[in-house]
């Protein structure tokens, strides 16, 4: 090893930096030996050369406060020269491509709730194993508030947005995964920031990061605000029971707060003391911060990660309380008469609203390239994700239209959670929102964790570099997510914008620019290539900005 300023180099030539997981840091000796570095080290390595940072190699924390990874540390350090010599060649040029043999093909492997075990010997996974991370992956909370969004589009409307964005977003993700494949060929293993560093510079790399974080950052706020409805409808549910004094539902009953109907002034128990203290805007969303804070300060989340198959059971349980009480309700449906409580407009000038629910309910390309990883016969991505589209296109037009069909109320009192249309009796309200909390409450520190990596890794070389930072970090987290839940508690207008701004870099705009710089590089750009790609750009930006007006519009 060489000497730099007086600094004997014993790192690899890579020292590779995650950007969702804790890096990898190993020190390598002179004689082949390696020694583990413990987060406090890396400020003593910082002036060391590192010429290239960046890693998706599987990392997890040990007891002992020390980064670990599944393959042994030569071999991390083997496959971190490769990759470095890589970017030293000419990128038609794959004499210096890293082996296959080089790594274990496990690391690649994309780890998918029950069915993570079913792979080949190789650690790859069938297309159906791939198809069905797709949609587990894509199933969120916006499920909940689809219902509401089709009635902002209107019936007939909905439907084609439902169905024309899920063929956008799948077009332009297809981008994604085929940027990321092409350049992997000759650079090894990498993600879709790293491509747009590529092509665009160091800003398309940022730009990338940062629009990812602003999704992770609404999918935050959404939960807490999701967080502290359940928890308040929960408690609200058990403090009733208790004294006796939570009245009774049927199924069909509903709750609808709209001015001039006969249940907007609804109530189940008293209003005493208890409620003056436990209110869904005004406290709990503090309160819930007792739960919530012990569990975000944790160096390592993997203990929450053995409950993500909590997110297939929910969808699960879902689809039985719609069905249950779409059966209890039968269809209410009215084209033409608009007076009637089950009138159905085919179209309204909210339609805005639901293209942007859906640029976050689509929303995958920040982490496709790692299911389609995985992928045993990659030639088959198009056709997997096309299918993986069409099942989530499915899953999200059965819940809605079913519950929107069959509301035996107007339509109108639909809310943006479909759960607050039940009463807190609601037995089986209940149990779907006690279920939903335990899910969300296990997720949220994974969420705060994939942040504090992106934020922290970068700026300190550590997920964790003190306590003090992790708990600054965690405070300005939190403090957005309480502002949220305390004066806009909406999960319907959060979603819109925050799926319409991240969705304008990531799902309209760089997958585009990526394509478009790889055509021009090969000859192949020709005018209806920037004709296209440009109308989807500007239908990117024309998203946005009509988040805007609808909300001018409404006051």
């Amino acid at each position: 090893m060489t000497e730099k300023n007086g600094v004997e180099e014993k790192t690899p030539l890579l020292s590779p930096q995650q950007q969702c997981v804790n890096s990898l840091v190993t020190d390598v000796k002179e004689d082949g030996s390696d020694v583990s570095l413990s987060p406090g080290d890396l400020g003593e390595t910082k002036k060391r050369r590192k010429p290239f940072h960046y890693s998706t190699i599987p990392t997890y924390m040990n007891s002992n406060n020390t980064v670990q990874t599944p393959i042994d540390s030569h071999t991390a350090a083997t496959y971190s020269r490769y990759r470095y010599y890589s970017r030293l060649q000419h990128p038609q040029d794959d004499t210096l491509a890293i082996p296959d043999h080089v790594l274990p093909s496990y690391i690649f492997s994309f780890n998918v709730p029950f069915v993570s075990s079913i792979r080949d010997s190789e650690g790859k996974q069938s297309s159906i194993i791939t198809i069905f991370s797709i949609w587990n992956t894509m199933m969120g909370t916006s499920l909940l508030s689809m219902p509401w969004a089709i009635h902002q589009a209107g019936f007939a409307v909905g439907i084609f947005l439902l169905v024309s964005m899920a063929g956008l977003t799948l077009y332009t993700c297809y981008r994604v995964v085929q940027s990321v494949s092409k350049e992997a060929g000759t650079v090894g293993m990498i993600e879709f920031s790293d491509v747009c560093r590529s092509h665009l510079g160091r800003w398309g790399e940022l730009i990338s990061i940062i629009f990812s974080l602003v999704a992770l950052l609404g999918a935050m706020i959404v939960f807490w605000v999701l967080m502290s409805n359940f928890l308040y409808s929960t408690v609200a549910f058990i403090y009733g029971e208790a004294i006796g004094t939570m009245h009774p539902h049927n199924g069909t009953a509903v709750i609808c707060d709209i001015p001039g109907n006969s249940t907007q002034d609804y109530h189940d128990v008293p209003h005493d003391v208890f409620y003056d203290v436990w209110n869904k805007t005004t406290t709990v969303p503090f309160f819930l911060l007792l739960l919530i804070v012990p569990l975000i300060n944790f160096k390592s989340p993997t203990f929450f990660t053995k409950f993500n198959a909590l997110g297939t059971c929910s969808v699960a349980f879902l689809f039985a309380f719609v069905i249950v009480r779409a059966s209890e309700w039968g269809f209410h449906m009215d084209f033409e008469d608009t007076t009637s409580d089950a009138y159905i407009a085919l179209f309204s000038w909210k339609f805005p609203a639901f293209s942007g629910l859906l640029s976050l309910s689509y929303f995958i390309h920040n982490a496709v390239a790692s299911i389609m990883r995985a992928q045993r016969h990659p030639e088959h991505n198009g056709r997997d994700m096309t299918i993986a589209y069409i099942l989530v296109a499915c899953t999200y037009m059965f819940v809605g239209l079913l519950f929107y069909m069959t509301f035996p109320k107007q339509k109108e009192c639909i809310k943006d959670n479909l759960l607050d249309n039940f009463y807190p009796s609601d037995k089986l309200a209940f149990a779907a929102r006690l279920f939903l909390l335990f899910q969300l409450v296990t997720l949220f520190p994974l969420i705060v964790y994939i942040i504090r990596v992106q934020i922290l890794d970068p700026l300190f070389k550590s997920a964790y570099p003190s306590v003090k930072h992790v708990v600054i970090l965690n405070l300005l987290l939190l403090s957005v997510c309480v502002l949220f839940a305390v004066f806009l508690p909406s999960i319907g207008v959060i979603i819109r914008f925050s799926g319409a701004f991240c969705g304008l870099a990531y799902i309209f705009t760089l997958p585009c620019l990526v394509y478009m710089i790889d055509l021009r590089r090969r000859g192949k750009l020709r005018w209806y290539h920037v004709v296209i790609h440009g109308i989807i750009m500007a239908l990117g930006v024309s998203n946005l900005l009509a988040q805007f007006v609808i909300l001018f519009l409404e006051k």
